[in-house]
């Protein structure tokens, strides 16, 4: 009768775990390149109670085990990385990425983070130069890891990214003049492997691989560069509140299974009165 109530009870802590990963979706439905999160199950270590035990001579014997559970286990956080909708901002610095890549970002230590937010400002420097940043005013890279430095007398109207990430700027006279800087795309051979450390960036991991440049060719499939437009969350509320509910049943009836062997031992208690 115990054995019931640690099942019981491991089923209610995966269920507010999964209630608090729907929870957290659905607080990042308007969050730039925001990826849906899904926890992953497992059961845990099953009680032999009888193994089978088959006679294929005699035809005797159980053909099948005897075995009872003791719950569910959360296992992993895996994230959908499946492209989100793109809205329109019509903003010149504002960038997203159609397909499988990753802008790359310097962090105030140094540190390299990726990131799917395009929402990225022009940070004003000490030289008068604009340096394309995201909000927390951490530099974009480009293929050569340089920032990239836009000339204060260009406003943030004439800027142009084509569709491999390469800037350039308008003339008053319409004509095109090459900037000489790209984007870094990057990609990674296991996504789900990158640590999220918070305000919208990855951090590389062995788990998921090096970065894998798509400007040096080592990727087989290259992203697209939008300008003006916002990767937004591929959440899906309905999904969430389906996944909510089902979550909130499972919690009432493991509660139920607790409660009903509590009774069940009250019972057998009181036999002995």
């Amino acid at each position: 009768m115990m054995r019931s109530l640690w099942t019981g009870a491991s089923g209610m802590t995966s269920q507010m775990l999964q209630i608090d990963n729907i929870a957290n979706n659905l607080a990042n439905v308007n969050t730039t390149g925001f990826k849906r999160e899904r926890i992953e199950f497992k059961s845990l270590i099953y009680e032999t109670m009888r193994r089978a035990d088959l006679d294929p001579v005699n035809m005797t014997g159980r053909p099948v085990n005897l075995q009872v559970g003791h719950g569910v286990r959360p296992a992993a956080i895996s994230r959908i990385f499946q492209q989100g909708p793109l809205q329109r901002t019509d903003n010149h610095t504002d960038i997203a990425i159609e397909g499988d890549g990753w802008f790359r970002v310097r962090s105030n230590f140094g540190e390299y983070f990726f990131t799917r937010d395009g929402s990225f400002k022009l940070m004003p420097m000490e030289d008068g130069t604009l340096i394309l940043s995201t909000s927390a005013g951490f530099p974009v890279m480009t293929v050569d890891d340089d920032e990239i430095a836009i000339p204060a007398e260009i406003p943030a109207r004439d800027i142009v990214v084509d569709d491999f990430g390469n800037f350039f700027y308008t003339t008053p006279m319409g004509d095109f003049v090459e900037l000489g800087f790209q984007l870094g795309i990057y990609q990674f051979s296991n996504p789900q492997g990158l640590e999220a450390v918070g305000g919208n960036n990855f951090l590389e991991t062995i788990a998921s691989g090096p970065a894998l440049s798509e400007a040096e060719g080592e990727t087989n499939r290259l992203s697209r560069i939008i300008q003006g437009y916002l990767e937004m969350s591929n959440v899906q509320i309905a999904q969430e509140m389906v996944d909510l509910i089902v979550s909130q049943r499972a919690f009432d009836l493991n509660s139920r299974a607790i409660t009903t062997s509590d009774e069940m031992l009250q019972t057998a208690i009181n036999l002995r009165r």
